[in-house]
């Protein structure tokens, strides 16, 4: 029989009793309302009795009774030593993960909701020289960096941000930070000195080399034209080899100035003017027209001249915010290959157009295309895709590489779609924050 069952049927009796007592002596009424205060004031008791072991957080035994109470009791303890063994078990789990956090290499730190630092391991302390004593400190009010603090409110944190460490400056840190549960917010640092010195040397070393191929170039190019202008064309061994001689001469010409352009846009600090985009496109397909043929100009909605080999399609005349030089080295490497990678009787869309929250410039081809595995690496220097041509391509592999980094500098991005046989499509998105008048 269950406890309940036990209580009601207790009560019941009492309630039997009084009926049978009061039906006799007439007091019914009176011995009713006894039994009924006699009841309240137990519950009472019991209910004090309850709450002083609660208050105490039902630490100790709970106190000796019966009936229903008793069972309450015993539950209650048993959450209580539940929730104790629960308790003691994660918090084996959380010494556990910060021994092991303290043992990382990189620094972390744990962000509340509001920025304050939670907890942070041993290299972070190292590295950004905080103390214990700065638990529920600010993270912006101990790091100071603009560009940390503007990384740190722009809550896009798909990219690190690199910066000094401000114990030592001769220590570069990559910050990167990564949001979970419930506004909570871990933040990361890698010590990347020795990979950005490496990067230092290695565009010194780039820079420094075509500074110095540049003189030796020069001369032998002098001197081969000289030599071709006295060469009377009655050897054809001689006059063939100036000719390959000159070819390969132009060629590392091209390599070392597109080696020297990529080095700058790597190094120099970004110049903003309102381009002309329209105007400048234009420029583009007027120059390339000598080269590759000639080009014809349509608005949105006007027919354009199929005999043409680039096609110039504006839908739009707004400008952008940017560097005129470098947005003419990116489009006319881009318009560049469509036009060496595509047959010749074929035509080069260029389009320039608004799409949402985006200004797009593409430019598609209807030539031999690129494998879907060799997409995701055009963009990297000297990669070239193999593909059987029917002629032989000349080139550096360096354009793309530059298209990426002028992107890169003008907060825009390159998406590449492309199917062998049937041409590709290279669109050029510059967010809408850089439209200008």
């Amino acid at each position: 029989m269950g406890v309940w069952q036990k209580e009601i049927i207790a009560g019941l009796l009492l309630l039997l009793a009084v009926s049978i007592i009061g039906g006799i002596t007439g007091l019914f009424m009176p011995l009713a309302l006894a039994l009924t205060l006699a009841v309240l004031m137990r519950q009472l008791y019991q209910i004090n009795r309850f709450e002083k072991w609660i208050r105490t957080g039902g630490r100790a035994k709970y106190p000796k009774t019966s009936g229903i109470w008793e069972e309450i009791y015993y539950h209650v303890y048993r959450i209580k030593k539940n929730e104790k063994k629960r308790k003691k078990k994660l918090g084996k789990m959380v010494d556990q993960f910060r021994q092991s956090t303290e043992a990382l290499p990189d620094a972390a730190i744990v962000l509340g909701s509001n920025d304050e630092i939670e907890w942070a391991n041993k290299a972070a302390r190292e590295v950004f020289g905080l103390h214990q004593s700065d638990k529920g400190q600010r993270i912006p009010n101990l790091i100071r960096f603009p560009e940390f603090i503007r990384y740190l409110k722009s809550g896009n944190y798909h990219e690190a941000v690199i910066l000094p460490s401000p114990v030592d400056h001769r220590i570069t840190l990559a910050v990167r930070i990564i949001t979970y549960g419930a506004g909570l917010r871990l933040l990361l640092a890698q010590d990347v000195t020795q990979l950005k010195k490496m990067e230092r040397m290695r565009k010194d070393f780039v820079a420094n080399v075509s500074h110095e191929l540049r003189t030796p170039l020069t001369v032998l190019k002098g001197y081969l034209e000289t030599l071709q202008d006295m060469d009377d064309g009655k050897s054809s061994l001689l006059t063939t080899s100036f000719q390959q001689m000159q070819g390969q001469t132009e060629r590392m010409q091209h390599l070392v100035d597109d080696l020297l352009l990529l080095t700058r846009l790597e190094t120099q600090q970004k110049k903003t003017e309102c381009v002309n985009v329209p105007a400048l496109l234009s420029q583009i397909c007027k120059e390339t027209e000598a080269l590759h043929g000639r080009t014809s100009a349509a608005s949105a909605s006007g027919p354009s001249l199929s005999s043409a080999r680039i096609e110039l399609i504006m839908e739009t005349d707004v400008h952008i915010v940017g560097e005129e030089q470098e947005l003419r080295s990116a489009f006319t490497n881009l318009l560049g290959n469509a036009l060496k990678y595509s047959p010749e009787d074929t035509v080069v869309k260029v389009r320039w157009y608004r799409s949402g929250d985006s200004i797009v410039l593409d430019v598609e081809d209807q030539g031999e295309g690129i494998a879907t595995n060799d997409i995701p690496r055009v963009t990297e220097r000297f990669y070239r895709s193999e593909v059987k041509r029917t002629k032989k391509v000349g080139g550096t592999g360096l354009g793309l590489a530059i298209v990426k980094h002028v992107l890169m500098r003008h907060d825009a991005k390159l998406s590449i779609a492309s199917e062998l046989g049937k041409g590709s499509r290279f669109s050029c998105y510059f967010p809408v924050k850089r439209v200008c008048n």
